[in-house]
């Protein structure tokens, strides 16, 4: 296959369920997408499962286009360099990882890179979306677990390397166990697994009778999708749950302004698809959580312009600008 034209590369989200991948184009817009299931061998292989994925993927894309692009790959949890993933809580089998590696014969002949997924996500949103215009941002991407991406001075902010793990902030010490090793992490009330876990609960407490209803009448089948439907119809049970998980996401959310003070707090990750649910309450419930609400530069609080696909296509354009 022949390189592809400049500017046109491929970026790959890898999220703790599916894999998504897609070709952007110079314009910042979608070419073509393709997805596989996020593979989690029951022992640590050291990511050789998570790299035949990938390779897959672009494999897809590859022929689809019938040209080689770039790749980026955006991965959950702390990556070392421009390569390894040191720390996955969500890709436990993986730890460890030198991604690059892995991946030198199969996607040989084209620039790549690894980089943690929230920190693409708010590079796609601060160049081309919806932090547009502000120096000073906020990312949260809201899927299996809760990722960070920061911008300061209109710049990327990691810190010593491994800034921006905001779902492992602790809100109840005595909470539940989180993949991490800690209790009662962030992302245990406000992502889409903790969505799913909120809603069993209250299902389990004779809560959220018609949507136990439509799962066959079992609570501990109830799962985020199913009480995301109900809210969408309107259900009271189910609009509730979402206030619930409202509020723990805006009680995250006012403890980051009270340190970092952004001007732009974006939400994305595979739970940008419920902002129509989920930001009404979280923005309710933020005001009265945030210290000195009434004398801060006002806020602007959004879902990612790319919804779901922001790490992905922050993952291309890091691709490009690494060709």
């Amino acid at each position: 296959m022949s390189p592809a034209p400049p500017g046109v590369a491929i970026g790959i989200d890898v999220g703790g369920t599916k894999i998504l991948g897609l070709l952007v184009g110079d314009g910042e817009e979608i070419v073509a997408r393709a997805q596989v299931p996020t593979p989690h061998p029951e022992v640590p292989d050291l990511g050789s499962a998570l790299a035949d994925a990938i390779a897959r993927l672009v494999g897809v894309i590859d022929d689809e286009v019938g040209s080689l692009a770039p790749v980026g790959i955006g991965v959950p949890g702390l990556v070392e360099g421009s390569s390894t993933l040191v720390f996955g809580p969500h890709l436990q089998s993986a730890d460890r990882a030198d991604l690059l590696s892995l991946l030198a014969v199969p996607l040989a002949g084209r620039a790549k890179l690894v980089a943690n997924d929230a920190d693409l996500a708010v590079l796609a949103e601060h160049r081309a979306g919806a932090a547009v215009g502000h120096d000073e941002v906020l990312l949260v991407t809201l899927g299996t677990g809760i990722g960070g991406g920061l911008i300061s001075g209109g710049s990327p902010m990691r810190g010593a390397g491994f800034a921006g793990e905001v779902g492992h902030m602790v809100l109840d010490v005595n909470g539940p166990w989180c993949p991490c090793g800690s209790r009662g992490c962030w992302e245990r009330f406000a992502s889409g697994s903790g969505l799913g876990r909120i809603a069993r609960e209250a299902a389990l407490a004779d809560r959220l009778s018609s949507v136990v209803a439509s799962v066959g009448g079992d609570p501990e089948a109830v799962r985020g999708e199913d009480v995301t439907s109900a809210a969408r119809a309107g259900d009271p049970e189910a609009l509730v749950i979402f206030d619930e998980v409202g509020w723990w996401l805006a009680r995250g959310l006012a403890n980051l302004i009270s340190i970092l003070d952004p001007t732009c707090v974006i939400v994305g990750g595979g739970m940008a698809e419920t902002a129509e649910l989920l930001l009404a309450p979280a923005q309710r419930h933020l005001h009265a959580l945030t210290e000195a609400a009434h004398v801060r530069v006002p806020l602007t609080l959004t879902s990612a312009h790319f919804g779901s696909d922001a790490g992905a296509v922050g993952a291309a354009l890091a691709a490009r600008d690494a060709s």
